[in-house]
């Protein structure tokens, strides 16, 4: 799963993970997603989530994510233009399993840290 509010760069990233191999389901916001997996029988391997969203931001949705018994073991790798050490450290303390600043990384690179916990 992919949420990521900038559509071009959604339709990106769903293209490449798709080139290696990968089901993607893409989501423009993160309330959208939660209903998705929370009416979905067939849970992701993996969330990519974009930390600034449009209604709801990375540390809210990693909360609801990790609060649902049914949900709160996918992993969740935390993509964002910006951070800093507060942020990150409650992103990971609420669950997330990784957190990558796009600009130090290139897409080929986090497809490859994704793949880690693809099954």
């Amino acid at each position: 799963m992919v949420v990521e509010d900038e559509e071009l760069l959604l339709k990106v990233i769903e293209k490449k993970l798709i080139d290696v191999g990968m089901d993607v389901n893409g989501f423009k916001s993160g309330e959208e997603s939660i209903k998705s997996l929370e009416d979905d029988a067939n849970l992701p391997d993996v969330i990519w989530l974009d930390y600034h969203l449009r209604g709801m931001d990375g540390l809210e949705f990693v909360l609801d994510i990790k609060m649902n018994k049914k949900l709160a073991g996918i992993p969740i790798v935390v993509v964002s233009n910006s951070a800093n050490d507060s942020t990150v450290s409650k992103l990971l303390e609420a669950g997330a399993n990784k957190y990558l600043l796009k600009a130090q990384n290139r897409l080929e690179d986090v497809i490859d840290i994704i793949k880690t916990f693809y099954e």
